[in-house]
């Protein structure tokens, strides 16, 4: 890497390992941490052949990346690149986690008020509903059980929060969910098209 950039490009040597190199290592690490995230996403999932691929992909980077660390460790500033990149690679990772909104979650709502508006929006959105009689310290209340696209989520607790402002409602992430009484069968194919158009969603 050193040749090209130098002798190829004409680049000086300083410029090459206290400028280009450290930039070159903090992208990297950040694309690491990045396909480090949608990985356990993806095998938490059940993807299996998914984060397999991913986890190849994010260990090549990591070797790129620690070669030219060991390549040049009299460099201080790659030392301050590669942990900074790792940092903002989280936030990467997070942001893009958020995008992909990946798979089922499950909302529990407990209300004491009258939820009828909620169960008509429900209706209205096609989500799959249980609606049960509930009592707590409080007195007595209801509690509406629901399971759901993730990407549907931000809209639900929007309308939540307009008409029941004063619920208590709780997210778990599902791993897989049956539809109209059917077992999901485990899918191992390959998807990643699928956060790739979660990123780019708007």
């Amino acid at each position: 890497m050193d040749h090209f950039f130098i002798e190829t490009l004409g680049l000086s040597e300083n410029t090459f390992a206290y400028v280009l190199l450290p930039i070159l290592i903090f992208m990297a690490r950040i694309c690491e941490v990045s396909v480090n995230t949608i990985r356990l996403i993806y095998m938490l999932g059940g993807r299996r052949y998914t984060s397999t691929i991913m986890g190849f992909f994010e260990a090549l980077i990591w070797l790129i990346a620690m070669r030219q660390i060991f390549q040049h460790l009299d460099n201080w500033v790659c030392y301050v690149a590669y942990p900074g990149g790792f940092a903002a690679g989280i936030f990467v990772g997070m942001i893009i986690e958020e995008r992909i909104a990946y798979g089922k979650v499950i909302i529990r709502i407990i209300s004491h008020k009258d939820v009828t508006l909620l169960i008509e929006y429900m209706v209205k959105e096609r989500f799959r509903y249980t609606l049960l009689d509930a009592e707590g310290h409080a007195g007595r209340g209801k509690l509406v059980f629901t399971v759901l696209p993730r990407e549907r989520l931000e809209d639900l607790l929007k309308m939540l929060k307009s008409i029941l402002p004063s619920a208590f409602y709780t997210i778990q992430n599902v791993k897989a969910a049956s539809e109209s009484g059917v077992l999901p069968e485990e899918t191992s194919s390959f998807q990643l098209f699928t956060w790739l158009r979660g990123v780019i969603r708007n």
